[in-house]
Formats: structure tokens, C-alpha cells, sequence
């Protein structure tokens, strides 16, 4: 019957040392910039890993007055294209954790 207490302790350091190392390579995450482009490096969103719009860059040439629509649209695919590289970068980091855990 103590055995299994041994045990139980055992995989209780397991999960706090799993959780110490989640919680470091999350701050790791979070400390990262990532760069959204738009086609032709016209706009660039620049954030951080907890998804934090730090920067953002227009090209003057995507500045024109007859063609807000255009600009709308470069913003939009920057935005999308830098949040789409944080999920991936958070997918291959955490991804490992929460493999296999139900629920995850």
C-alpha cells in the first residue's frame, strides 16, 4: 500500500516539473517578436508571443487616398499573417505538452 504513495509523489514532481518547464517556454514565447507581412512588404505587424500588436509598419506607397479598401486589406493580411505565425510557433512549443492529455 505505500508503495503506490511513492508513486503518486513521484508523479506529482513529474507534473510540477512539467508545469515549471510549460510556464518557462511559454515566457520564452512571449518574450519573441513575430513579423506579419502583407504581399509586397507593404504593411508590417509586428507582435509579441502573448499576441501584443508592438509595431505597426505601412509602406507610404500603400497609402492611397482613392484606394482605402487596398490598405484595409494589407493591414488585415499582415495582422492575420503574424497571428498565424504565433499559433504556429505555440503549436510546435506547447504542442508537446498537452499531446495525448485529454481535453487539451
Amino acid at each position: 500500500m505505500m508503495r503506490g504513495m511513492g508513486n503518486m509523489q513521484q508523479m506529482m514532481k513529474q507534473a510540477q516539473k512539467m508545469q515549471k518547464q510549460m510556464m518557462a517556454e511559454q515566457e520564452t514565447l512571449n518574450a519573441q517578436e513575430f513579423v506579419g507581412v502583407a504581399p509586397d512588404d507593404m504593411v508590417k505587424a509586428t507582435f509579441t508571443g502573448d499576441k501584443k500588436l508592438k509595431d505597426l509598419t505601412i509602406n507610404p506607397e500603400a497609402v492611397d487616398p482613392d484606394d482605402v479598401d487596398m490598405l484595409q486589406d494589407l493591414v488585415l493580411a499582415a495582422v492575420n499573417d503574424g497571428l498565424s505565425k504565433i499559433d504556429n510557433a505555440t503549436q510546435q512549443t506547447m504542442g508537446k505538452y498537452t499531446k495525448g492529455v485529454p481535453g487539451m
